[in-house]
This record gives C-alpha cells, sequence and structure tokens, in this order.
C-alpha cells in the first residue's frame, strides 16, 4: 500500500506521528471523472469538521469490466492527482487500486487504521443514498466502530430516511427533519460504539460525472464542470469517447 509520494517513507512516518492526533477524513469513490463537484464537497466538509488531512480513495478496477463507462484505475487515480495538487491537506492513495480481488470498506479502514495508529480520527465521508445502504455492506457493525460516517445531503434525499436504519432509530424525525429544512446545517448523532454519524447539509452540486461523459462523448462544452488540468489529461488521452450504452457509474 502506498499513499501519494513520500507519505510512507521514515521520515514522513515520524512526522505523522509525532503531531499525533489527527483527523484524516476518508473520500473514495470511483472519481470517474473526478470534477468541481467533488471538489466542493471535499472542502466544505474539510472545513466544517477541522480536518487535518482529506484522503482522496479511487476505486479499484472491477474484477469484469462491462464497457468503457469506467475509464481505467491508472487513469483515474492521475486525475484525481491532478485535481487536488494545488491543495495541500488534500492527498491522495492507491489503497484500493493495488489490493487483489474484490475490496471492501472494513478492508480499507482497517489498512489505513494500521498505518496511522489508534490515535488517529476517522471520518469516512459518504453520500446520504450510499450511507442507507450500509446494512448490506460487508461488517457494517466493525466500520459503525471503526471511525466516524460524515453523512452529506444529496439532491432529491431527506434526512428523514435515515431513521430507516436500525442503528438510528432512537433519532426522532423533527430533529431530523431540520436538516431537510435546512434549519440547521449539522447534527451529530452518537452511536453506542463511541463513533458519531455526523450529518452535513451541503450546498447542492448541479455536476454529476455521468453528464460529463456523456458531454465529453458528443464533444460538448465543459466550461466549469473539470479542473483545468483533468479537463487537459482527458482530452490528451480521449477518455469516455467510447462511453455509450452504459449505466450510471
Amino acid at each position: 500500500m502506498r499513499s501519494s509520494d513520500s507519505e510512507f517513507s521514515p521520515q514522513a512516518l515520524a512526522t505523522q506521528h509525532s503531531a499525533l492526533p489527527m483527523r484524516l477524513g476518508l473520500f473514495g469513490g470511483s472519481f470517474n471523472p473526478i470534477h468541481n463537484g467533488h471538489l466542493a464537497i471535499a472542502r466544505q466538509a474539510h472545513e466544517a469538521l477541522a480536518l487535518d488531512r482529506t484522503l482522496f480513495i479511487p476505486t479499484g478496477d472491477p474484477p469484469h469490466k462491462q464497457d468503457g463507462a469506467l475509464a481505467g484505475a491508472q487513469h483515474r487515480y492521475e486525475m484525481v492527482r491532478l485535481a487536488i495538487a494545488g491543495t495541500p491537506a488534500f492527498e491522495l492513495s492507491d489503497i484500493e487500486i493495488t489490493r487483489q480481488g474484490k475490496s471492501y470498506s472494513i478492508d480499507t479502514v482497517r489498512e489505513l487504521q494500521q498505518h496511522y495508529g489508534p490515535s488517529t480520527a476517522l471520518f469516512f465521508l459518504i453520500g446520504l443514498d450510499a450511507f442507507l445502504d450500509l446494512p448490506n455492506w460487508r461488517e457494517p457493525d466493525a466500520l459503525l466502530a471503526a471511525c466516524s460516517f460524515v453523512v452529506i445531503s444529496r439532491p432529491g434525499q431527506s434526512f428523514k430516511t435515515l431513521a430507516t436504519l436500525p442503528f438510528l432509530q432512537n433519532v426522532s424525525m423533527e430533529t431530523l427533519a431540520s436538516l431537510d429544512a435546512g434549519t440547521v446545517n449539522r447534527l451529530d448523532l452518537p452511536l453506542p460504539s463511541g463513533q458519531t454519524v455526523i450529518c452535513l447539509s451541503l450546498t447542492p452540486s448541479p455536476i454529476s460525472a455521468s453528464d460529463i461523459r456523456e458531454r465529453i462523448r458528443r464533444g460538448a462544452m465543459l466550461a466549469n464542470l473539470l479542473p483545468p488540468s483533468v479537463e487537459s489529461y482527458i482530452l490528451h488521452k480521449q477518455l469516455y469517447r467510447e462511453d455509450q450504452h452504459r449505466t450510471h457509474i
């Protein structure tokens, strides 16, 4: 496992352990491609949670690729590297790209815990829609005990749906409705494990990766959707040109 450049060198390890405790955000996804909406979410969450670092974790290639909708892992890794190059607090990990076989979030979290040490607090950034599916993930109880989850608002999704989750059934509907109504923009829900589910209502982004891929296929304008370095990379490598007859990634 390695992360951005020298992060796992002996000198870097000594530096980071001397600075503990650290608040580390985990921002995973296909980043297919990474766009300005992803970066806006990361910046807002980084500030709201007073994180020391935010680690971007692109997913690896699936065992069986179906079409050209998903760019190769190394392309997606490179696009993230370019996108965050100007933000020192943002770092990049290939932990899921280099892992053999199917990759599970619990494996990633455990490996990062081992690397950064028990004093580092992990904050798992996740969209509301994906968090609702957490009970179907591998070892969800272990995940909830290992890190705090930062549940980020999604267009068309209601925070009130969180009350359907077995570990949040004691949360009042009125409390969750205050997030949907904009009365509050953050709600911390403590768990018996000692971790917290942090609900963040952020400014919604109209940008979607599937729309960007479609625009590239049609040769449409990409103004203000991607960092310029990422747009240049996509055009140079001719990515997503054959992205047709696909499902949303």
